[in-house]
């Protein structure tokens, strides 16, 4: 039987990369999967690439930021699929990109309605019913950006740091329930994110040595590789075999089975 037969998952930035990836290795796995973005060409594409290869997916256009289509997403999702006990938070934007006192506020402010509101219109949405069932796992895409300070990637580390913060909180609240949360850093990848990120004049301006970096790793056979080890990873934390890290942060290079022995050591 595939490892998440029976579950309902919702993956949102799941249009493409890194969200598309994990969408298409849960639906592989058994799990019916609601694919939320913004770009409906992208959705469909992805939709209809899971459903030729025997899974069940819906595209569901939507601006995570907004309490209304958050709300109805979620319903959607629920009236066709059944009740989500999967979230996969991975919706995301690099930039503003650039000095903090040469940045637009407005840009930078909306890059933390991605960051921090989306997950959290999320968690308020789908977290009731996860408790009511005593069911529910989730991750939450972070970047290894949270633990470390990244000139000019104001944005984006105070978004990343903040990501981490709420799901040890959520954890914390959680703890007398079978709900698990998880934060992870997917990797470093080349999409098409980091290739919109990589061609941007602010990042060539600001972060040269990030673009050089992003340069060395646009083979396709090793993007096809990084996307298929965070997609592991999400299966990983979301099969319920690593439950007792609800609340951690964890890296691609981690080993999820030597932390759990050590936790019982």
């Amino acid at each position: 039987m595939p490892a998440l037969a029976g579950e309902i998952a919702i993956v949102t930035g799941a249009g493409r990369g890194f969200g598309r990836a994990i969408a298409e290795r849960l639906a592989s796995e058994g799990a019916a999967v609601a694919l939320i973005a913004r770009n409906r060409a992208q959705l469909d594409e992805a939709v209809a690439g899971i459903r030729q290869a025997g899974g069940k997916a819906i595209a569901l256009c939507a601006d995570v930021t907004d309490p209304a289509d958050v709300d109805r997403a979620v319903s959607q999702a629920e009236a066709e699929l059944g009740a989500p006990s999967i979230l996969i938070n991975n919706a995301g934007v690099p930039g503003p990109i650039g000095p903090i006192w040469e940045l637009d506020m407005d840009a930078w402010w909306a890059a933390q309605q991605v960051h921090i509101r989306a997950p959290m219109l999320f968690l308020r949405r789908l977290l009731p019913g996860m408790v009511e069932r005593d069911r529910g796992r989730i991750v939450i895409v972070s970047a290894i950006a949270a633990r470390k300070v990244a000139p000019y990637l104001s944005a984006y580390c105070t978004g990343k740091i903040a990501q981490n913060r709420i799901v040890e909180e959520a954890a914390a609240e959680l703890a007398d329930t079978s709900v698990k949360i998880f934060a992870i850093d997917p990797g470093f990848v080349f999409t098409s994110l980091a290739r919109d990120t990589m061609n941007a004049p602010e990042a060539q301006k600001w972060l040269p040595g990030m673009v050089a970096r992003l340069k060395d790793v646009s083979d396709g056979a090793e993007t096809a590789a990084g996307l298929a080890r965070c997609a592991q990873r999400c299966l990983d934390l979301v099969s319920g075999r690593y439950d007792s890290l609800s609340g951690r942060y964890l890296e691609i290079p981690d080993d999820l089975d030597a932390i759990v022995a050590s936790l019982s050591a």
